[in-house]
């Protein structure tokens, strides 16, 4: 049995919107759907109510943040597999099935995404996710079928299946006992890139991670705060940095983290050339509160213990200095 679980905040025109596919297209008997409101000042709850009377509801009092939200509702059910399903995401028939099938047969994997499409040009892949994640050697996050800003056509380039580094937060399928041993959701990170860090942590646990193109979703994406927003500038380059700080090898970590403030400092500029003081003001708050926030962590022995498949490739010189926009055109046997 799955639990199929969307978190909500002021979202009830999404809901409408989006969850009857999730009721029309997800098996009986298969799955249970769940909305975790979170706070909800807005009618998302009566919209649940009189419109979905078979979803069931969590309602939190306040907003707990992406992580949290999920660690709580979580924590409230007990089926053997979660899926993580953000509230903007359409689902076709036939969705969930690869899903479960890929864990039920394979019990390495610890966690798995479908290839994430764009909900408003589905021959596209979607931002956040496309079909699989991986970080470069600096710990920027790339994926098959989208390296930065540029998001390529899906032609069925990337349809097998094949272990990733991360899978998105969009549509995430868990076991739900390993979600709880490797602690959940970062609730320190509130949003961005903590699907990430918890990728991390299976991988440490010894799972394997998945993509599983047979399953397909279309996401609407940018539901939360647009690319040039100051506030998501400032939580990716913190939380970015507290991935590396959490997870890296010591033996790697140092000089990791020294080229991030090289590269970071190089962001700052450019903002600062183009007059955006806003963003650039938000690396530098980025940069103090991680400093201040990486203390707070306790350093696991077991991270040192496995060297993960970090790619060894340098995204930013593929991108900006060789022009590379798609990810099949990357040098070869950096992900593998």
């Amino acid at each position: 049995m799955v639990a199929v679980i969307i978190l909500n905040w002021n979202g009830a025109r999404l809901l409408e919107e989006f969850l009857p596919s999730v009721v029309d297209n997800t098996p009986e008997g298969m799955a249970e759907i769940i909305v975790a409101d979170n706070g909800s000042t807005d009618d998302s709850l009566q919209v649940l109510q009189e419109k979905f009377p078979t979803v069931k509801i969590l309602a939190f009092k306040e907003n707990l943040g992406f992580a949290e939200g999920y660690n709580r509702a979580i924590s409230m059910t007990g089926h053997e597999y979660t899926v993580l399903l953000n509230s903007d995401v359409s689902v076709p028939r036939g969705w969930l099935e690869p899903l479960v099938e890929a864990m039920d047969e394979n019990p390495e994997i610890g966690a798995c995404q479908p290839k994430i499409l764009s909900y408003k040009k589905p021959t596209e892949f979607e931002y956040a996710g496309a079909s699989g994640g991986f970080i470069d050697r600096n710990g920027f996050p790339y994926c098959r079928g989208r390296i930065f800003g540029a998001v390529e056509t899906d032609r069925g380039q990337y349809d097998t299946p094949i272990p990733i580094f991360w899978a998105t937060g969009a549509a995430l399928m868990i076991r739900t006992e390993l979600y709880k041993s490797a602690g959940g959701l970062d609730k320190m990170f509130f949003a961005h890139m903590e699907e990430i860090d918890l990728c991390w942590r299976i991988h440490l646990a010894g799972y394997d991670i998945a993509a599983i193109p047979a399953s397909r979703v279309y996401h609407l994406g940018g539901g939360s705060l647009p690319a040039s927003n100051p506030r998501k500038t400032y939580l990716n380059f913190r939380n970015n940095l507290l991935l590396l700080h959490k997870n890296l090898p010591e033996t790697d970590l140092r000089k990791t983290l020294l080229r991030r403030r090289l590269l970071d400092t190089l962001a700052w500029i450019k903002f600062m050339l183009t007059f955006d003081f806003a963003n650039a003001n938000a690396i530098l708050r980025a940069h103090r509160d991680f400093r201040t926030m990486r203390h707070q962590y306790t350093q696991h022995p077991e991270r040192n213990l496995l060297h993960l498949p970090m790619s060894r490739t340098n995204i930013l010189t593929a991108y900006y200095l060789r022009a590379i926009r798609r990810y099949s055109k990357l040098p070869r046997n950096t992900d593998q």
